[in-house]
């Protein structure tokens, strides 16, 4: 037998409600109500308290306590319409088990299908008695259905159960008739501010996972983030990326996520079967709310029951795809959709990204290959040591810059007492220019055998070099003849450094100018000839020398390069050269040299 006390009162939110006194329902009978006039105006009342907040949850809990208040109910539901599988499902309950709480009902399928399906709300004073009733509840005996309709639009149902026969009253019928369009009214507002609030903290999170993927460029460890990423937005429980082969016709699995766990199967799809391969031909998403219906799906994992599959396009072209499976059917949504679809092409752009940084860095190794080889080249090409004379000293400094130079000494042995002094600079830098600077090497130590004097070895290897023309290739280069019986220089210069001694504290550079080698054909060189006095010291250097910049940017010039000369004047060659160097790097003062740095230095006896 029913407690007759009345229910103890729920608090509410707001002051609305009257004072405990005055409250005009606790003389009602909570099974036989009796509504006066007043009673409509406290019920509107309280309907409009609904309007106080837009959580959902808050709502849907404080709606079952307005209800309460004028039906001591036991059971208690609310279902929501489901605008995509157009099913209700309960969305709040009060006294429902487990296995109730979990079922889903088409329109038309039950008291709750059937009321939402005809807009009408149904009351059972013996549910046994309805052939469209549902036995979810073996105890239940009476039930009250009622559709929750905004804008003519239906929401869902409310719903009370009892498990006394004939427990509901028309009274009551009529008291939710009167709060159901408010009590609708307020669950699709707070629906429309909680799809408000997902969408901005959606686009929050989209923002932050496109300016995370940015600064991530190696492929393999992207694609895995990109998984993970994901799950910040869908709960998915199978995940693939699969990107397109060269070619364009298969597709190849690249990251793969199952239940947890990451692995990458060698799977490969052409793009003529499957969902996948549909999505790439149809240049679209592909939004599968059943695979087991579908007869484009491939079987790959037994568990799947939907399946959407989104395209990765980049520059008008599709690249690969996106494929997320569940094991539920009707998983996925449009607002999924939408989703992926704005994040894929942040997504295909990072692909894209790490691939080139990919071959930009095989590139790099493979450049970093080239240059030690032709570093090794360009060090075989010059001689260990400088030759000795009776009145001469010679020394050589060689710095190689970072990247490959093309600086090229020589010393070629013109007979018992003559010596070749050659200083060149190949135009460019890296492997091309140490291999040009190779081959000019080669033909000059062939023709040294001729003997030939500086303006006409310059005038030959000219020659030759039009002969093996290189698009943008030339060479600089000074070639000097020692003659240690007489001392004397002969030299010709083809575009080098002009070459500089000092004597008797004066510095004096020789004005020997031409053409570079290899840019024009038929060209003939001046020949100068210097006689030297015991004391003289020459210097021939590389316009790495000259160039040399320090943090201002001032170069060292051939002002510094004179004075020092004259400075060390009295001291070996050797000595000499070290001294010149060591001021170059001093003016540089540790700023990374930008080429080659070459001296050569005779100290006539």
């Amino acid at each position: 037998m029913p407690d007759p006390s009345p229910p103890a009162e729920p608090e509410y939110e707001g002051d609305y409600r009257p004072a405990p006194s005055a409250n005009p329902l606790a003389h009602l009978d909570p099974v036989n109500v009796r509504v006066e006039p007043a009673d409509l105006t406290y019920l509107v009342q309280l309907a409009d308290a609904l309007n106080t907040t837009l959580d959902l949850q808050t709502l849907l809990n404080r709606t079952s306590e307005l209800v309460r208040a004028i039906i001591n109910y036991r059971i208690f539901a609310i279902f929501l319409l489901n605008d995509r599988t157009h099913d209700l499902r309960m969305r709040f309950q009060i006294g429902h088990t487990r296995e109730a709480e979990r079922m889903r009902f088409p329109l038309g399928k039950g008291v709750i299908g059937q009321v939402a399906l005809t807009r009408q709300a149904m009351l059972l004073n013996d549910v046994s008695s309805s052939p469209v009733y549902i036995p979810a509840n073996p105890e239940v005996r009476s039930e009250l259905a009622v559709p929750l309709i905004a804008k003519n639009r239906l929401i869902g149902v409310m719903d009370l159960e009892s498990e006394k026969a004939g427990y509901f009253r028309e009274e009551h019928l009529h008291l939710l008739t009167l709060t159901a369009s408010r009590i609708a009214q307020a669950i699709e507002n707070a629906r429309l501010y909680a799809r408000v609030s997902r969408q901005a903290q959606t686009l929050t999170v989209l923002n932050e996972i496109a300016m995370e993927l940015t600064s991530i460029l190696d492929l393999d460890p992207l694609l895995e983030r990109v998984g993970q990423l994901l799950r910040r937005l869908i709960d998915y429980q199978m995940f693939t990326i699969m990107l397109l082969d060269p070619k364009g016709g298969t597709l190849i699995t690249r990251y793969a996520w199952r239940f947890g766990y990451s692995h990458a199967p060698l799977r490969r799809i052409p793009i003529t079967s499957g969902l996948v391969g549909a999505s790439v031909r149809e240049w679209r998403v592909i939004n599968v709310p059943d695979v087991r219906k579908d007869p484009r799906y491939l079987p790959m994992n037994p568990e799947t029951r939907s399946e959407m599959i989104v395209p990765l396009f980049h520059k008008g072209r599709i690249i690969g795809v996106l494929d997320l499976e569940h094991t539920r059917t009707h998983f996925f949504n449009e607002e999924h959709e939408r989703m992926l679809t704005t994040l894929a092409a942040q997504i295909a752009i990072a692909i894209e990204n790490a691939r080139l940084y990919q071959a930009v860095t095989r590139q790099e190794r493979q450049l970093e290959r080239d240059i030690n080889m032709a570093r090794e080249v360009q060090l075989r090409l010059l001689p260990e040591a400088a030759p000795e004379h009776t009145h001469a000293d010679l020394a050589v400094r060689f710095l190689p810059a970072r990247s490959i130079g093309g600086d090229l000494y020589d010393f070629l042995e013109y007979g018992p007492n003559q010596t070749a002094i050659v200083l060149g600079d190949v135009s460019g830098k890296a492997a091309p220019a140490a291999l040009f600077a190779a081959l000019v090497s080669g033909i000059m130590r062939s023709a040294a055998q001729q003997r030939l004097q500086p303006a006409a070895m310059l005038s030959m290897l000219n020659d030759a070099l039009q002969e093996r023309r290189l698009e943008s290739q030339y060479v600089t280069m000074l070639y000097v003849l020692w003659n240690d019986e007489n001392q004397t220089l002969q030299l010709a210069n083809s575009g080098a450094v002009q070459p500089m001694f000092c004597r008797a504290g004066g510095a004096h550079p020789i004005r020997a100018e031409g053409f570079p080698l290899g840019m024009f054909p038929n060209v003939s060189y001046d020949e100068f000839s210097v006689a030297t006095e015991p004391g003289d010291a020459f210097v021939f250097v590389s316009d790495g020398i000259l160039d040399a910049e320090n943090e201002h940017e001032e170069m060292y010039g051939e002002d510094r390069l004179s004075s020092m000369l004259c400075a060390q004047r009295e001291r070996s060659a050797a000595q000499i050269a070290e001294a010149i160097l060591a001021d170059v790097s001093r003016f540089q003062a540790g700023h990374d040299r930008f080429d080659d740095e070459t001296i050569i230095v005779l100290k006539v006896r």
